[in-house]
C-alpha cells in the first residue's frame, strides 16, 4: 500500500516572468508504507524542492500529491494537517531550534497538534530517547549544547510528532565521522521499530547504500530511476554522466571484475566487500 504518490508533478517558479524556472517536470513515483527511500540527485537536481511538495511546503504547478490514498491539496485550509503527517527535518535543523528549553523545542509539534500535557510529555521523552538525548539535557538551552547535539533535538522535535512519514533533507551535512555514524545508526533504529516511512536525502552514497530499500534518482528535475539499491548502483556509468558516483567499495569491486577477478559488482558496504574478497580466495 502506497503512504505517498506523485502523479505528473511540476513546478515552476516565477511562472510568466523572464525569470520563469521548471524546477520539476512529469514527476510520478510511489512510495509504499514502511519503506526507507534514499533520494539522490546533483545539485540543482530538484530534490529538495520534491520533498518540499511532498509535505506541503510547496504546492505544485501541475500534478497531484496523495498522503494516504488522500490529494494533500483537495482542501487547502487542512494542508497544517498533512504536515504533522508528514515531518520534515531541513538541512542543519539545529537553526530551527528556538525555545528556552530543549524539552519545549520537542514539546513545540505535540503541543500544536492539540496533545494533553500527558501526552506531550510522553511524546517528548520517547523522541529524545531516540535520538539519544540524555534525560539531563532537556531543560538546557538549546544553544548550550554541541553542534551534535542540537543536531539530534531538531530531528526529536519533528518524530515527537509521530508523523506517518519522516523526511530528512542531508540531515549529517557538516557532522564529523562519529557524529555521522551515530545519527545514521540512530534513524536506522528509529525506522526499523516504529516501522514508519522514512525518506533519506543525501550526497553520500556510502549512506544511502547503508540504509536505503530503494533509491529514487533526480537528475534536471526529472525522476530518472526508482529502484533497489543494488539496481541503481549497477548503473554506475549511467550515474556518473549525471555527476554521481556509486559507493566507493562498489567502485573498488567493478575496477577488481575489470581487471579478470570473479567478484559481485552488486556489493554496497565495507563489510559486504570485505567478506567478498575473503570468499574469493577460498
Amino acid at each position: 500500500m502506497s503512504v505517498l504518490k506523485a502523479e505528473n508533478i511540476r513546478l515552476v517558479y516565477g511562472a510568466g516572468t523572464s525569470f520563469e524556472k521548471t524546477a520539476l517536470d512529469d514527476v510520478s513515483f510511489e512510495i509504499e508504507k514502511g519503506e526507507l527511500v534514499g533520494v539522490i540527485g546533483h545539485t540543482g537536481s530538484g530534490k529538495s524542492t520534491l520533498v518540499q511538495l511532498l509535505n506541503g511546503l510547496l504546492k505544485p504547478t501541475e500534478g497531484k500529491i496523495y498522503l494516504n490514498g488522500k490529494d494533500i491539496w483537495k482542501e487547502p485550509k487542512k494542508i497544517r494537517e498533512v504536515r504533522f503527517k508528514v515531518g520534515m527535518v531541513f538541512q542543519y535543523p539545529e537553526y530551527q531550534l528556538f525555545e528556552e528549553t530543549v524539552y519545549k523545542d520537542i514539546a513545540f509539534g505535540p503541543k500544536n497538534m492539540g496533545l494533553s500535557e500527558e501526552e506531550t510529555d510522553k511524546k517528548v521523552r520517547m523522541a529524545a530517547e531516540f535520538v539519544g538525548l540524555k534525560e539531563e539535557l532537556l531543560d538546557k538551552l538549546p544553544f548550550d549544547l554541541s553542534g551534535g547535539e542540537k543536531r539530534r533535538a531538531a530531528i526529536a522535535g519533528v518524530i515527537a510528532m509521530d508523523p506517518d512519514v519522516l523526511i530528512l533533507d542531508e540531515p549529517t551535512a557538516g557532522l564529523d565521522p562519529l557524529g555521522r555514524d551515530a545519527l545514521l545508526s540512530q534513524i536506522k533504529d528509529y525506522h526499523e521499530v516504529r516501522k514508519n516511512t522514512v525518506i533519506l536525502v543525501s550526497h553520500s552514497m556510502e549512506d544511502i547504500a547503508r540504509l536505503a530499500d530503494r533509491i529514487l534518482v533526480m537528475n534536471k528535475g526529472h525522476k530518472v530511476m526508482l529502484d533497489t539499491s543494488e539496481n541503481v548502483f549497477a548503473q554506475g556509468k549511467k550515474l556518473e554522466e549525471m555527476g554521481l558516483r556509486v559507493p566507493q567499495i562498489t567502485k573498488i569491486m567493478m575496477l577488481l571484475r575489470e581487471k579478470g577477478l570473479p567478484v559481485n559488482t552488486s556489493v554496497l558496504t565495507v563489510e559486504q566487500g570485505f567478506n567478498e574478497i575473503i570468499n574469493m580466495n577460498r
